[in-house]
């Protein structure tokens, strides 16, 4: 016994030794920055409305929006420049939006007006079901694990649009990204906060996800990412370089320039770079085969639409959750909201009330067509809106409202909401403090050819070793549940919150614009066209004016936490509305002013005297430009 007594004393003692001499070393470890860089922060600071006449351009950086306005300048069309620009956020926003993962985008074509809808989204490994995350104890799908990775999508969005209506070479469009991933930038308000880890947690990222550590951390786990300190990431441009590389062995062969974007993408889907990727999966025990890889396919499709007065909204398609702005506004439409006042308490609890019918029927109704009978005639029609607004009552629904009866279709998504994931892995168990995952783009070009897209996803994933690639977490917007509308199932999309919109005015082309944020995305994008067509702002001034965020229905993100009847305001509106809020029911909470969460609109407008109005939100770092 007193052998034992004696072990456990030195051990005890070896182990309190090995603490303290940790505890000594890492005292002495730099943590300060790297390498500053001298940089002006645009993150909540004021914005003026940009008006232009040939060509704008407003994106998530500043280097993306250059990107973009440098494409433009040099003769390329505003497919060229989205390409440039997604590839400049994939580098200066990839934290946010990195590059193979989610891209929806709409386009529209300024010689024959015709407005179309590409499929950015992924699909779900055919080897990934419901039951094999059921027997693996899962409830939901978890976060920070390689099974929650989708197909990737963004670089077969990248080959249509250079293919379908670009004109330049990738090359020539991915050199300046890939000339700033080697180079560096400095890491601006939006960066820091979205990778404000912890000691603990930064330490939990290198053991357990140790490529994404290396990337973002530079292997530096004691170190915290520093604000203008000098980000590069030096793999991903290497795995830019090679797809560019791979192009040009086909030029310089005498292929064409078809030719060579086809090389671009077998590279990706069927080449090294899937391999890569291969590999991870096999090793790691994921779902992602070359098969999965070789037969995926984006593709065109008809926009959604509906419409509000004299404007037509159109959206993606039901993979993603495009239906919502229609959806709220045909609510809306015919509601005196001007003579209720911009922002006061009726309007706020008039517009909210639309929102949750609007989720109540998205969560109900929409889902990847493919696998799911979507009846959108019905959900977009005039008649289908008049009856969701007698819904509306003078107070709180506090839970969900019910979804539209529509025989034959839906279920309840509020009998039974799924228990948060238990996660047994390190990494999912610490309390990751994390901003938005996606960022936006818009372009208009001088021919009125207009791109607006929305790339995201953040690294909660493991990375594929040695190139810089992270495929992101978008099955984590799938249920578990079978009877759910948006169950995942193998090869299935899940209703991802990314989506872009075009707006026409009396038949014509109008407007641009997009936003980060998740389940705010629709409600911000609702309440800035609100401002300017029914309180007469400007773009700019719709951009920036406070905004109101309801958080009843469930996340659309795993594990889908809902908080019945809550409501968030911006600091400056919770000052002014909380109290009468809280009258009529609601749990007011606040936020601080031009908050992120809010979303980070990007717009652009084309005005009757022909001009282009561009508009960037000060909530981050969103920069508009133009000639």
């Amino acid at each position: 016994m007193k052998r034992i007594l004696r072990l456990l004393k030195w051990f005890g003692l070896s182990l309190l030794s090995i603490i303290l001499l940790a505890a000594i070393v890492y005292l002495f470890l730099p943590k300060g920055p790297r390498d500053l860089m001298e940089y002006t922060d645009r993150t909540g600071q004021p914005r003026q409305l940009l008006v232009t006449q040939d060509y704008a351009a407003v994106t998530g950086t500043p280097w993306a929006t250059q990107a973009a306005l440098d494409v433009l300048a040099r003769g390329g069309n505003a497919c060229d420049a989205a390409v440039a620009a997604l590839l400049m956020i994939n580098v200066t926003h990839g934290e946010a939006a990195s590059f193979t993962s989610v891209a929806p985008l709409m386009y529209y074509n300024g010689s024959t007006g015709e407005v179309k809808s590409y499929i950015g989204v992924g699909k779900a490994p055919m080897a990934a079901t419901i039951q094999e995350f059921k027997d693996a104890g899962y409830e939901t799908v978890p976060e920070f694990n390689i099974w929650n990775q989708l197909v990737p999508a963004s670089p077969d969005v990248i080959a249509s649009l250079l293919t379908d209506c670009g004109s330049m070479s990738f090359g020539e469009l991915a050199a300046p990204a890939i000339a700033m991933a080697r180079e560096g930038f400095p890491a601006y308000p939006i960066i820091v906060k979205n990778l404000d880890f912890s000691l603990v947690e930064r330490i939990g990222f290198t053991i357990l996800m140790p490529d994404t550590a290396y990337n973002y951390l530079r292997g530096e786990w004691w170190r915290p990412i520093q604000l203008h300190d000098r980000m590069r990431f030096p793999e991903l441009a290497d795995t830019l370089q090679s797809l560019a590389d791979a192009e040009q062995v086909v030029l310089d062969n005498g292929g064409t320039r078809l030719e060579g974007i086809a090389a671009v993408r077998n590279y990706f889907y069927t080449g090294p770079i899937a391999d890569a990727i291969v590999s991870m999966h096999h090793e790691q025990g994921g779902f992602i085969t070359a098969e999965d890889l070789s037969t995926y396919h984006g593709g065109w499709e008809q926009p959604l639409s509906g419409s509000y007065g004299e404007y037509t909204f159109y959206g993606n398609g039901t993979w993603s959750q495009g239906i919502m702005e229609p959806l709220i506004l045909q609510i809306l439409e015919g509601i005196d909201l001007k003579s209720m006042g911009h922002n006061s308490l009726q309007y706020i609890h008039t517009v909210t009330q639309a929102i949750e019918l609007a989720m109540a029927d998205r969560d109900t109704f929409v889902a990847d067509s493919d696998y799911v009978d979507v009846p959108l005639d019905i959900l977009l029609s005039k008649e289908y809106a008049a009856q969701r607004r007698s819904m509306m009552t003078g107070r709180a629904f506090g839970q969900l409202p019910a979804p539209g009866v529509i025989p034959g279709y839906g279920s309840n998504p509020n009998a039974s909401q799924p228990e948060p994931a238990q996660q047994d892995d390190l990494l999912a168990q610490l309390d990751f403090s994390i901003g938005q995952d996606t960022s936006q783009l818009v372009v208009v070009d001088s021919q009125r050819n207009a791109v607006v897209m929305t790339p995201s996803d953040f690294p909660k994933s493991p990375m594929v070793p040695g190139t810089g690639i992270n495929l992101g977490d978008r099955m984590t917007q799938f249920y578990l549940d079978a009877n759910h509308v948006d169950a995942l199932e193998p090869g299935k999309r899940p209703r991802i919150t990314p989506h872009a919109a075009i707006v026409f005015k009396d038949g014509k082309f109008y407007m641009a614009y997009s936003t980060p944020g998740g389940d705010m995305q629709s409600q911000a994008l609702v309440q800035v066209f609100l401002n300017m067509q029914v309180f007469g702002m400007d773009l700019q001034e719709a951009i920036s004016a406070p905004r109101f965020y309801s958080i009843t229905a469930p996340s659309s993100f795993a594990p889908h936490e809902a908080y019945p009847g809550h409501i968030r305001l911006e600091a400056d509106l919770y000052q002014q509305a909380a109290d009468d809020l809280q009258s009529l029911g609601y749990v007011p909470e606040e936020d601080t002013i031009w908050n992120n969460d809010y979303g980070a609109v990007g717009a652009i407008l084309l005005g009757a005297d022909g001009k282009l109005y561009a508009g960037s939100d000060p909530r981050e770092e969103t920069t508009a430009g133009g000639k």
